[in-house]
């Protein structure tokens, strides 16, 4: 059977669940279509998803159509929660864009669209609320044509558009105007489709214009459009066909190479951890020897055997079934323990996934409120990182207080009623700061040497130079000594040692984008051990990385903006005062394009203003751009509590137990 991984993707409210509720309902998974506002949908499992309406974890689903299986996979569509979409991204072979009818094309639309077409995912759009008072047809294909894709092609069209009674109509090539326009648009990708449309000899069959169409789809150049309600259904047999002919499906190979991501971590009824897997090739089963690897934020790869325990293949909406999984499905994995989002199953001859959207750029304290939580609230937070792997968990100056990492104010109320409702602890949020990093400006280089003959607190010998590295690097660890000279179990705690380290530089922020060499080593058998290494690596590392010194950079968004003729002057006074860095205007037909970058912090306040600013007629988007160097005083993060190796008779003391 051929297999689909369909992402369900589109901005908040519109009508993403509400669609993949109906499709399951059509093709018979469920005997009847839950409600968003009632909190009685099937793919809103989370208690807090049914109270406030709105998607905040992937969830997976699967229907058959004729000979294709197709594991829907509905996700978030409020921007704090764009990590979760990262996830879906990664194991998807098609999507369906959702846009409101009415609302039409707005900002989260465009980001998301951006996206799919940078990854070359297949996409399908489908105009929902067709039945919606203000509901638009060609308006808003011409909207999308102007803000999402030049190439999309209308496969229906509607009837009594904007009312209860809106009814969608495929378009075939039986209609000569339809046929000329679809022609035009595959013509325009495809000369030898041209040359087949202007034969004379024969008149091009519905059936080939289908695969030509299906063929441009799966490469991206097209992106056809369908009309419908999720509410009523009109629509929904015509988008389904259009899933079913003219989305990429997967053959399965059992005898390729094992290879597969996780792109999801939950808890089963006992507690224990499930593993979502999309599996890319190859074959998998329960009571398997697995290996999955790994890759941490600093750029470490590290490899993790794993015999699987269960798995099971979704098979009939959301439940499962115990089978063998290939290349195609999505499996849920038990005995993987240690699983976290985004490690990959089996052979590690790729890279690591890229992130596809800005890490968050905000971070918060959060402490409990009641004595004595501390360990829970640790606990609580270790499971919600396991099942995100953008909440950053370290201990902050205070002694039962962690740092998160958050996209914004949403996802921290989200966080805060998940710590007290499903785990049942009260926490306090500290008000929320800007993420930043350092890297190194100069070359810097520390000895901390074993003398057998005096008196030594670290029964290890480390020297390392730290300087910059090219852009992007990273962490970059070098040798610069025999790999012989030491043990591999010191060289492995030196390296891991030095990873850690760099989450705190000089002013608390995590380095990057430099090169670390170990220039000197020595043991003393058989007294040193690992442990030594671990503790004298802190100290040398940073008085280094002092003696070169470092730079704090900001994180910066790149922004657009579509505004109407009387609002440019006011939103550009906006910008000039929180210090934003606009191109000159673009004019055009209804108002301006304007572009431009500005510090990632201001964007919330500013985004916050811009209905105001325009009359409510403003469209801002904004995407990370990148880091720019910090001018003036430098911000600071306070350490983590513990030894400061910055400082260096307090670390030694504090860390041979001495004080």
């Amino acid at each position: 059977m051929k297999k689909l991984n369909l992402g369900i993707l589109a901005h908040v409210d519109a009508g993403k669940t509400s669609l993949t509720e109906r499709l399951l309902y059509r093709t018979g998974v469920i005997d009847s279509v839950g409600s968003v506002d009632k909190g009685t949908t099937q793919t809103d499992s989370m208690e807090l998803e049914r109270q406030r309406g709105i998607t905040i974890r992937s969830a997976v689903a699967s229907f058959v159509l004729d000979d294709l299986k197709v594991n829907l996979i509905d996700t978030p569509g409020h921007s704090d929660f764009i990590s979760e979409v990262e996830r879906a991204l990664r194991v998807l072979d098609g999507a369906v864009l959702v846009v409101s009818a009415v609302e039409g094309v707005q900002p989260q639309t465009r980001i998301l669209m951006r996206t799919l077409q940078r990854l070359a995912i297949p996409t399908l759009l489908f105009v929902n609320k067709v039945d919606r008072a203000g509901a638009r047809y060609e308006g808003l294909l011409d909207d999308i044509g102007k803000k999402l894709t030049p190439h999309a092609v209308a496969m229906s069209s509607v009837e009594d558009i904007g009312t209860r009674g809106a009814r969608s109509h495929a378009r075939t090539v039986e209609d000569e105007g339809f046929a000329v326009y679809l022609a035009e648009a595959l013509a325009e990708e495809s000369d030898a489709f041209l040359a087949a449309y202007l034969d004379d000899d024969r008149r091009l069959t519905q059936k080939e214009y289908d695969a030509e169409l299906a063929l441009q789809t799966g490469r991206g150049r097209l992106h056809p459009v369908f009309f419908g309600s999720a509410v009523t259904g009109e629509g929904i047999d015509e988008l389904l066909h259009g899933v079913q002919v003219f989305l990429p499906s997967v053959h399965a190979d059992a005898d390729a190479p094992l290879g597969g991501t996780v792109f999801k971590v939950d808890r089963g009824t006992r507690g224990e951890k499930v593993a979502y897997l999309r599996l890319r090739s190859g074959s998998v089963g329960a009571r398997d020897q697995v290996t999955f690897h790994r890759t941490d934020h600093s750029g470490l790869t590290t490899e993790h055997p794993v015999r699987i325990t269960s798995l099971q293949v979704f098979e009939h909406g959301s439940t499962t079934a115990e089978a063998r999984a290939t290349a195609g499905d999505i499996a849920k994995v038990r005995g993987f323990k240690e699983a976290r989002v985004g490690d990959r199953l089996g052979l590690d001859d790729e890279q690591a996934p890229r992130n596809f959207f800005a890490p968050p750029s905000l971070e918060t304290v959060v402490r409990s409120e009641r004595p004595g939580e501390a360990g829970r609230l640790h606990a609580a937070l270790q499971a919600l990182s396991e099942q995100d792997p953008h909440i950053e968990l370290r201990q902050d100056q205070y002694a039962d207080g962690a740092v998160l990492r958050l996209y914004g104010e949403v996802q921290k109320e989200i966080i805060r009623t998940t710590l007290e409702e499903v785990y049942g602890v009260r926490a306090y949020f500290e008000q929320t700061r800007t993420v930043h990093i350092e890297k190194p400006v100069g070359v810097g280089a520390w000895l901390e040497e074993l003398d057998t003959r005096t008196r030594n607190y670290f029964w290890a010998t480390v020297g390392l130079r730290v300087e910059p590295a090219a852009p992007g690097a990273g962490v970059v660890f070098r040798l610069g000594v025999e790999l012989g000279s030491l043990p591999r179990a010191f060289h492995t705690a030196i390296e891991e040692t030095v990873h850690t380290t760099l989450d705190h530089g000089l002013y608390g922020w995590q380095v990057t984008d430099i090169a670390v060499t170990l220039t000197h080593s020595g043991f003393a058998s058989p007294v040193s051990a690992a442990d030594d290494f671990r503790k004298v690596t802190p100290l040398v590392l940073m008085t280094a990385l002092k003696e070169a010194g470092t730079q704090v950079y900001e994180p910066v968004s790149g922004f657009e903006m579509e505004l109407p003729p009387d609002s440019l002057s006011p939103v550009l006074a906006k910008l000039a005062e929180l210090g934003a860095r606009p191109q000159p205007p673009t004019a055009r037909e209804d108002g301006y394009r304007l572009t431009g970058s500005m510090e990632s912090s201001k964007v919330h306040e500013f985004e916050q203003q811009v209905p105001g600013l325009t009359q409510g007629e403003g469209v801002f988007l904004s995407e990370f751009q990148g880091y720019q160097a910090v001018q003036g005083r430098f911000p600071s993060r306070p350490r983590p509590e513990g030894a400061n190796p910055l400082n260096r008779d307090e670390y030694i003391l504090h860390t041979v137990k001495r004080l």
